[in-house]
């Protein structure tokens, strides 16, 4: 262990994977635990949960597994209850829940949207609801909140709910770091582009012809030829959340091997 976030403790909201492999959540609480860390493994999935706890656990790491729903206020509540009870304080809040409802504002039903929003920007919301008088109280903590390139670009899809959230996730975590910058916590997020998940199969492949023709396409699309791991998102979160970022507060980092500065490659 390299010892990045050693003595800490991680709560991972969206912990687990969608499918078989390694999924940004999944890689990112490995990662803290690689990095010293204590981490708290929440996932609306139990097995999902108890999969990557007993990944970590299996490389000498310390995790909890806990089975939440972001939606609910009194759930989200309840895991972080659990983090403290079991690892005496939590440092970093990590969120990762992200769903896409495809669909413009035409095809898009009331109900698609408000789910859309309920997932991707209100599991923040809820999140630091509860974690953020215990940083004040500690003045210290760290939020990373995983956003996506669309919350700053047309990445190609039709999904209006998905691009709404995310670029609320963004304002929300410059709102959240500079409301709290007097009282120690950080807060900071991530920008995914085109990453190379077990998410991308089951939500985004229906947009092609065949999985192999939307792996081509986004391995175009990407600068450098080649999508992203889940890794790649990980070790950019695990960095804004250790110290040697300590002086890194209010940023919307880019983890998309250049898309975010070039001109639009269509699908």
């Amino acid at each position: 262990m390299a010892g990045r976030v050693s003595g800490k403790t991680a709560i991972v909201f969206g912990a687990g994977s969608s499918g078989p492999g390694w999924g940004n959540g999944k890689a990112a609480a490995v990662l803290y635990a690689r990095e010293g860390a204590a981490v708290a493994c929440v996932d609306i999935s139990a097995e999902a949960a108890a999969e990557t706890a007993g990944i970590i656990a299996a490389e000498g790491g310390r995790a909890l597994a806990i089975a939440a729903d972001v939606t609910d206020l009194a759930s989200v509540e309840d895991a972080a209850a659990r983090a403290m009870a079991a690892f005496g304080a939590i440092d970093i809040l990590h969120n990762n829940v992200g769903v896409v409802v495809p669909g413009g504002p035409e095809e898009l039903d009331e109900a698609g949207f408000q789910r859309g929003l309920d997932l991707n920007v209100g599991s923040v919301y809820r999140t630091a609801k509860v974690l953020l008088p215990h940083f004040r109280e500690r003045r210290a903590g760290s939020i990373v909140n995983i956003s996506s390139l669309a919350a700053i670009r047309w990445t190609g899809y039709p999904y209006f709910a998905y691009y709404a959230a995310k670029a609320a996730v963004v304002q929300a975590t410059v709102a959240i770091a500079l409301q709290y910058a007097p009282h120690g916590v950080r807060a900071n997020a991530v920008l995914p582009g085109l990453i190379d998940t077990p998410l991308i199969y089951a939500q985004i492949s229906a947009n092609y012809a065949s999985a192999e023709e939307m792996v081509a396409a986004r391995n175009r699309a990407v600068p450098l030829g080649k999508m992203g791991t889940a890794w790649d998102v990980a070790a950019a979160a695990v960095f804004l959340a250790s110290d040697e970022a300590k002086f890194i507060t209010g940023v919307a980092l880019p983890v998309d091997g250049g898309q975010s500065q070039a001109t639009p490659v269509p699908h």
